[in-house]
């Protein structure tokens, strides 16, 4: 494993966060109507990744406001310049990451969250897919697998569609759910090289597949024929 500096969330945040889980929580409820299960999957006050598939900006806050505990996320660095979602992230204390590129300090970061016992919320695609379908999983969530070796919770978001918005205002109450699955675990990788490489990729779709294995069928995409469930 890589060496991990200590990581500690500033007071201020923790009552951001304990504020915008509860207001942003009744917004959801007024809205949509919100159905989590699988919440006995949860390893609570344990270190795991929360893997979740992305379709629209619905699809973090609805982790992190129904979350059985609170929890850490990454999100893309763009996305902090735009007004009101970008002071929104500010305030839970997301941590920005470029997609795309390699960032060690990240890694760094991610690998001290999950040693203090933290759960981090990430989306290995990426970023939005603004459809249905899935896209293929970067390898980023795989490296952390590779150097972290903690379990991995797959998410599976229903409904969270890009009109979520204009159907809620249109008094439709849509509705929003949230799979939760049970705990992924990894061995430990012995590959070197372009096939340390392709293993990441491999654990990263894994994953994805059992995401796939959440969802209805129109949401399998890349993963289509492939889903997993344990």
């Amino acid at each position: 494993m890589m060496s991990t500096k200590n990581y500690s969330v500033p007071f201020h945040i923790k009552l951001n966060r304990t504020g915008l889980r509860f207001g942003v929580g009744i917004l959801f409820r007024i809205l949509g109507r919100i159905k989590v299960v699988g919440k006995e999957n949860v390893p609570l006050g344990k270190p795991y990744v929360i893997a979740m598939n992305h379709i629209s900006i619905f699809d973090p806050p609805l982790v992190l406001c129904f979350w059985p505990e609170q929890s850490e996320a990454i999100g893309a660095a763009d996305v902090f310049e735009k007004k009101g979602q970008g002071t929104l992230l500010s305030m839970y204390g997301v941590i920005p990451v470029h997609r795309g590129d390699y960032d060690r300090v990240l890694l760094e970061k991610i690998l001290a969250i999950l040693k203090m016992g933290r759960p981090l919320v990430i989306a290995p695609e990426g970023g939005r897919s603004h459809e249905l379908a899935m896209k293929r999983a970067m390898p980023g969530i795989g490296y952390i697998i590779e150097h972290a070796q903690v379990p991995v919770i797959p998410v599976g978001l229903v409904g969270t569609t890009d009109d979520f918005w204009q159907r809620a205002k249109r008094g439709e109450r849509p509705q929003l759910e949230m799979r939760i699955g049970k705990p992924i675990h990894f061995a430990q990788m012995n590959e070197k090289g372009a096939e340390r490489r392709d293993a990441r990729q491999k654990n990263a779709d894994l994953v994805m597949r059992y995401i796939a294995g959440l969802l209805p069928e129109e949401y399998h995409g890349v993963y289509a024929g492939q889903a997993l469930t344990i």
